[in-house]
């Protein structure tokens, strides 16, 4: 039988090493992972590397493609968390309120710190996947507990990125980015931001989660397979790998949702917007 949070996993540690590698290649950080602020950190080589080096054993590790405890993966998969969601603080939100040149009111401009805060969000969420068999033997622990929380917040971090780079396909034209041998274009980028859209809210309010979270992840791993892959095959130095390791951030979105959509049964209704509030101390 097909474990599909193992799928998940694996979906996630790819990224992860793709992001690492390419690290170390380029001896600098992604913009979507560190800006131009600090500038130091991107003119000192051994941050880029060392960072580099750390998130590849962190998406073997996760991955499950170097074999080691659950428990470890979980640890790991929640520094990730941690280390995304320091970096937006420390770094992005600095960036554009101080640096970044161009108007905020544009949505593009939010295009990197978006990613980032999907990378928190999907490693809290692959963290949170370890909870269930572990919880089956023993109590909750305070761990486990926060672990808990982080996850219902790497939902909403996930689902944020998700709905606005749906938003993106309307405010943008993204129609350039349909393959040529595909009919209709333009429906075909309207359709696609529609489907974020929808299924982001779909999976942040729990409505039916499991069909919807799947086939985002489908549609996700379609668009792996025949958009991002084949652009990167066809120029793969561009933008110094960028066209490669972005195809690994479909990637990781896709295994996300892969594990999200083994999450609980679904709620609906008030009982739903309650449940997105009681995370944030909050009820109606």
């Amino acid at each position: 039988m097909i474990n599909v949070k193992n799928i998940g996993r694996l979906f996630y540690g790819l990224g992860i090493t793709a992001y690492g590698i390419q690290q170390l290649v380029i001896q600098d950080f992604r913009p979507q992972i560190l800006p131009d602020f600090p500038l130091w950190a991107h003119t000192i080589i051994i941050f880029p590397i060392l960072t580099g080096l750390a998130m590849i054993a962190s998406g073997l590790l996760v991955g499950g493609i170097i074999r080691v405890e659950a428990n470890l993966r979980e640890k790991v998969a929640f520094g990730m968390g941690f280390y995304f969601f320091a970096l937006i603080f420390l770094s992005h939100i600095p960036y554009l309120l101080f640096v970044y040149p161009h108007k905020l009111s544009h949505l593009g401009s939010w295009g990197d710190f978006l990613k980032e805060l999907a990378f928190s969000g999907a490693s809290f969420t692959v963290a949170g996947s370890f909870l269930s068999n572990r919880l089956d033997r023993k109590p909750e622990s305070r761990t486990d507990t926060l672990v808990k929380k982080m996850m219902f917040f790497g939902r909403i971090f996930f689902c944020t990125t998700i709905i606005l780079f749906g938003c993106n396909h309307f405010v943008y034209d993204i129609s350039l980015m349909v393959p040529k041998w595909f009919v209709w274009q333009s429906f075909w980028s309207y359709f696609g931001g529609a489907a974020l859209i929808a299924s982001g809210t779909a999976i942040l309010f729990k409505i039916f989660l499991k069909p919807v979270a799947q086939l985002l992840a489908l549609m996700l791993f379609l668009w792996f397979a025949l958009l991002h892959v084949p652009g990167a095959v066809s120029n793969p130095f561009l933008g110094r790998g960028n066209l490669i390791v972005s195809a690994f951030d479909a990637l990781l979105f896709c295994g996300t949702a892969l594990i999200l959509s083994q999450s609980k049964e679904p709620q609906t209704g008030k009982e739903s917007v309650n449940s997105i509030l009681e995370g944030s101390g909050v009820a109606l």
